[in-house]
């Protein structure tokens, strides 16, 4: 799995450890494992888990690359996974939320205080460019041009790109460079850790779990349930409407294939047909 990205490195590991406690309570050597045995770990894990077909096939694609391991290292003859059919991948349509919801989202973050003034620029920053939050939380310093509204990130596959923000997120990162950083990061010399741009208190990089926890209270206290992710679902759908082509979103997403981008135009579709059918009866109402 050398090629294959940190996070997808994690999330197989993740997966090989469930399977191995489910033999482990089963009391079922690996060499002894049978395609039966799998599609029952994998129910178990769509009934009890709830995963979806998405996770689903993530993990029999993890479960084909574990035998094919065991095979390579003479632990078993042949890779039980291997007639393991993938479910097929449905695409649901994203989260997204209009420009009212997250202005409230927005303000409903403590910017009295540097970890408040924090979260407010991280949240505008990945709303205004499209980020996805890993690349919010690898930002260093210098991948950042104020004045230019462009930072550099890197995406999936450690691809690098260049998202474009607008002024308000400039804003916002400009106060919490001044205001905030400089007593969150103390006395801690700039090095490895300390050209991080969005850090916690001590001068530590913050990480994609904690900006997910800061943006999840920000939504509770704002009265909705969304994750941060939405802010890139709502960035997308804004740019369609608004009438930027696919390509335009599809590279300022950071999207490998255009099929991805297009997700979000049957999200337009969604909104026109809820209009649709909001203002129709009123359109077939008759004065008596």
């Amino acid at each position: 799995m050398e090629h294959r990205s940190v996070l997808t490195r994690e999330a197989y590991r993740l997966e090989i450890r469930r399977f191995l406690d489910y033999l482990e309570t089963k009391k079922i050597e690996i060499a002894e494992v049978k395609t039966e045995e799998l599609a029952a770990y994998l129910s178990k894990r769509r009934n009890e888990d709830e995963i979806d077909s998405r996770s689903t096939a993530k993990a029999v694609s993890c479960l084909r690359s574990f035998f094919r391991f065991s095979v390579d290292e003479g632990i078993r003859k042949d890779n039980p996974a291997a007639v393991l059919e993938s479910p097929k991948r449905r695409m649901p349509l994203p989260e997204v939320m209009d420009r009212k919801t997250v202005e409230n989202i927005l303000d409903s973050v403590n910017i009295k205080t540097p970890l408040g003034l924090r979260d407010r620029s991280i949240f505008e920053l990945v709303y205004s460019a499209g980020l996805r939050v890993s690349e919010a939380a690898s930002l260093n310093i210098r991948d950042v041009d104020l004045e230019g509204g462009v930072a550099k990130v890197r995406g999936k596959g450690n691809k690098e790109r260049l998202a474009l923000f607008g002024s308000e997120a400039s804003a916002w990162l400009k106060r919490y460079l001044s205001e905030a950083r400089p007593k969150l990061a103390g006395s801690r010399a700039l090095g490895r850790q300390g050209n991080a741009l969005f850090i916690g208190r001590g001068g530590k990089r913050l990480s994609r779990k904690g900006i997910w926890k800061n943006y999840a209270k920000a939504a509770g206290m704002a009265g909705t349930g969304s994750r941060i992710h939405t802010l890139r679902h709502s960035f997308a759908t804004e740019l369609l409407a608004g009438g930027a082509d696919l390509r335009t979103v599809q590279e300022l997403l950071g999207h490998a294939d255009l099929s991805t981008t297009q997700i979000y135009t049957h999200v337009d579709v969604k909104v026109l047909r809820d209009n649709h059918r909001r203002y129709l009866p009123r359109l077939n109402e008759r004065e008596l």
